[in-house]
């Protein structure tokens, strides 16, 4: 079956492929293919190319962004999706908005942050997660959607310094109406560095959505410390180095995630500095019910983002 009669069904625009002009090489690699930077009536755009075995994964993401009111200012906005006749394959397109700072793990390794900039980061994440994570009720609401995928290279940096939420293939939607959750065929998944050890054990309750919810809350945490580890509020920081980078190797096992995680509980050093900061303390009490190890004890993700804004009025910060 040519799987450009599938690919039509849900196309937007099909003539969006032939007005972009793409630049090489490309300037990420995810999961299911690779992005460029391309550009469109005048505009620069990120353009994820999947290959048309991968047209499973390309139509589920495809879908989860057209999900009706799901734009958010820090949801990654998207454009529109297409096919391209490459010759020897169907190329599959996503398009999206663009975002010169790149992921805020290339962000984080160049750059390191003040007070204002650390809180940008933080709660502008932690709100792109809660607009995720809410359900909206009514004629155009939206469903409940969990990340599953949640780290730094999935999230881009704005040019305000702000951050978006991109990379939406492995989520979940939860549809409370019919109380049903939409799972991909693929369950344990995400990015193994940032698993929750309820994933690593492939423990997790599928039949809950506060389950998917909750190791999205354990991802963020890491991705709170990295954010934390680059901030110059106690001092020069160290270089930029993914959690757990001392503990693990650069692409470890599930094994190895296991002896760390789950066996020796263990997690990122919270320095003392950080522990005495009249700011920075409150977010490291964050971080450590973000990652407990108790998926049912996490904080819900509208409960970090009502913290981090008490916070931010309390230091008078302008974000």
């Amino acid at each position: 079956m040519d799987p450009r009669n599938g690919i039509s069904r849900i196309m937007e625009q099909e003539t969006v492929a032939k007005k972009t002009k793409i630049s090489y090489p490309a300037i990420g690699k995810g999961r299911y293919g690779a992005v460029y930077l391309g550009n469109l009536h005048g505009d620069n755009v990120a353009v994820k190319i999947f290959t048309s075995k991968e047209e499973a994964s390309w139509s589920r993401e495809v879908r989860i962004y057209q999900t009706v009111m799901l734009q958010h200012e820090n949801i990654l906005r998207f454009i529109a999706a297409d096919n391209k006749d490459a010759g020897t394959c169907t190329e599959l397109w996503l398009i999206t908005e663009y975002h010169e700072n790149g992921s805020l793990f290339n962000y984080l390794s160049d750059t390191t942050l003040n007070q204002e900039a650390l809180f940008k980061i933080a709660y502008s994440i932690c709100c792109g997660l809660a607009h995720l994570h809410t359900e909206m009720i009514g004629i155009r609401g939206k469903p409940a959607i969990a990340h599953r995928d949640i780290k730094s290279n999935n999230i881009l940096v704005k040019k305000d310094g702000s951050c978006a939420i991109g990379d939406l293939g492995l989520a979940v939607c939860y549809y409370s109406k019919s109380n049903t959750i939409d799972i991909p065929s693929n369950e344990r998944v995400g990015t193994r560095r940032y698993m929750p050890p309820e994933v690593i054990e492939d423990t997790l309750n599928m039949r809950s959505f506060d389950a998917f919810k909750n190791a999205d809350i354990y991802s963020f945490g890491l991705v709170l410390w990295e954010v934390l580890s680059r901030s110059n509020i106690t001092g020069t920081p160290d270089d930029y180095a993914p959690c757990f980078s001392e503990m693990v190797p650069h692409d470890p096992s599930i094994e190895e995630m296991r002896r760390v995680v789950v066996v020796g509980k263990r997690r990122p050093r919270l320095k003392k500095e950080w522990e005495i900061h009249p700011f920075i303390s409150p977010i490291c009490k964050i971080i450590r019910e973000c990652w407990s190890d108790n998926n049912e004890s996490r904080l819900p993700v509208l409960r970090v983002k009502k913290t981090l804004h008490s916070l931010l009025h309390s230091g008078d910060m302008k974000i």
